[in-house]
């Protein structure tokens, strides 16, 4: 499955098919929850967040190219994250965007 942040597929026309998304919601770990509790002391990364976020957003694209292929998409565009606090220690992250089918070639780009 191709997914592109831009509104197009270079060369391709495309039928739209649908909005599709994957969502996820992670929390913490408690003892991660520390140890990047004590990084605050002396700054740098916050890997144990980094890696949960990431981990969350990995999971959100699958889910959302799931989606994709239920509709028979070859493609997804202008495909977007974001990310909230929907509770103390937890964190939803979405992706989404418009799943495509491709159709033929085009000569303009666009």
């Amino acid at each position: 499955m191709k997914l592109l942040s831009i509104e197009y597929i270079p060369g391709k026309k495309i039928e739209a098919l649908g909005l599709v998304r994957g969502t996820t919601v992670q929390c913490r770990n408690i003892g991660k929850d520390f140890m990047s509790g004590m990084k605050t002391l002396v700054g740098g990364e916050v890997t144990a967040y980094t890696e949960m976020l990431v981990e969350a957003r990995q999971i959100a694209t699958k889910r959302m190219v799931d989606e994709a292929e239920t509709l028979g998409a070859d493609a997804v565009i202008d495909v977007k994250f974001g990310s909230s606090a929907i509770m103390s220690g937890a964190a939803e992250v979405i992706a989404y965007g418009t799943a495509v089918k491709i159709i033929g070639e085009c000569d303009v780009v666009g």
